[in-house]
């Protein structure tokens, strides 16, 4: 008897969980008596009128018995004969052993397949795992669905640092590890009101922006250091510090301030040098003085802020071009920025610059009488860092 199809068992079957369509598909279809198509033999298997009156007589049971008389009545199925060759029956029941054992696999991959997509659906990227649902009948465990995923194109697109890290002899980090970075930036670029462009996600849920921080090991403290740092202390701060940090470092222009902050290849320890030399220069040019790259960065190394270069040169400035005046009135050697940032900033050298600068001064107190503006003024003043 041929096999036929019945929609109703089918229908039945997924209702109940016990198959998907696809499955169903997959083995050839479903008949009436509850048989696959790819394990349907006519010569043992109940044909639908002998299946509809074994389920009237007794259910379950008695379809078992009426399935058992009929593959006892197969040639051999008695069990004499001996031949070499092996019996209709032996056949049979090698065949549904077979297909027993191919839908325990089955089953098991469904599990695994189950588990791994309810595991990435948590990170809507159940998209993923689904193209591994051929696999299915081979019964793979879930480590190899997981094997079998990140080859896939669209898992190392999705996780596309991964590979970076491992060619920079990093270890790759889980799919948690990984979205738990991308959150992290994401919540500092958006906490510090960087545009959407540096975290817009695509179909994917990649934020390729993100790569190149997590590529680069970069910790999300880190990354918040670097923010900072371009915005506090160089986009917010005074014009002169962004202006000095183009004239010392011309490879970074204005508008890419926060972009060269931002890349991972650069370090933060150099980073960090290059906006304290900044602000340091700035502080000079804001109190109308020179400054260069080479003096800033030295002056940095001796332990200069910010705030105290401001102060300092605030000092300087005051001061600096009537001590130069008086220099050359007295035919002194002459007294320049860098004689009076010695002093100011507490370089070595800073005994030597006091002394000339008091030697200047004691030769005007010397010709009037100590009534000079300069005695009272920026230049008479002896504590360092007020000048």
């Amino acid at each position: 008897m041929a096999f036929v199809r019945n929609p109703a068992q089918e229908a039945a079957a997924i209702a109940a969980g016990v198959a998907t369509k696809a499955e169903i598909e997959a083995r050839g279809g479903i008949n009436a008596s509850g048989y696959y198509g790819d394990s349907y033999n006519p010569q043992a298997n109940l044909t639908d009128a002998e299946y509809a009156a074994a389920v009237a007589e007794g259910g379950g049971a008695a379809v078992n018995a009426a399935t058992a008389a009929k593959v006892a009545k197969l040639p051999g199925g008695g069990g004499g004969g001996g031949g070499s060759s092996r019996s209709a029956s032996e056949e049979y029941l090698a065949q549904q052993a077979a297909s027993a054992e191919a839908e325990k696999k089955r089953r098991a991959g469904q599990s695994a397949y189950d588990l791994l997509l309810a595991e990435f659906n948590q990170y809507g990227l159940g998209s993923l795992v689904e193209p591994l649902k051929g696999l299915i009948v081979s019964g793979p465990s879930e480590a190899e669905l997981t094997l079998a995923l990140r080859q896939t194109d669209a898992y190392k697109k999705r996780f596309a640092a991964n590979a970076q890290r491992l060619a920079s002899g990093l270890r790759a980090l889980s799919e948690a590890e990984y979205l738990s970075l991308e959150d992290g930036y994401q919540s500092i670029m958006r906490n510090y009101g960087l545009p959407a462009s540096y975290y817009t996600k695509d179909d994917m849920g990649r934020q390729a922006g993100f790569e190149k921080f997590i590529a680069g090991d970069v910790s999300p403290t880190e990354l918040e250091d670097r923010v900072v740092l371009a915005q506090q202390r160089v986009l917010n701060a005074a014009p002169e510090v962004t202006t000095a940090l183009k004239q010392f470092y011309p490879d970074i222009t204005n508008g890419e301030i926060l972009a060269y902050t931002l890349d991972p290849s650069k370090g933060l320890a150099d980073i960090k040098k290059k906006i304290t030399a900044a602000e340091i220069g700035g502080a000079a040019l804001g109190a109308k003085l020179g400054a260069t790259v080479g003096r800033a960065e030295e002056l940095a190394r001796y332990g200069v802020t910010a705030e105290s270069a401001r102060a300092g040169f605030g000092a300087i400035g005051g001061g600096l071009e009537r001590g130069s005046q008086l220099a050359s009135i007295y035919q002194q050697q002459p007294y320049t920025q860098t004689l009076a940032e010695e002093e100011v900033f507490n370089l070595p050298g800073q005994t030597d610059a006091q002394r000339k600068r008091k030697k200047i001064i004691g030769l005007e107190q010397a010709e009037f009488a100590g009534q000079t503006g300069i005695t009272s003024g920026a230049l008479g003043r002896e504590r360092a860092g007020s000048f």
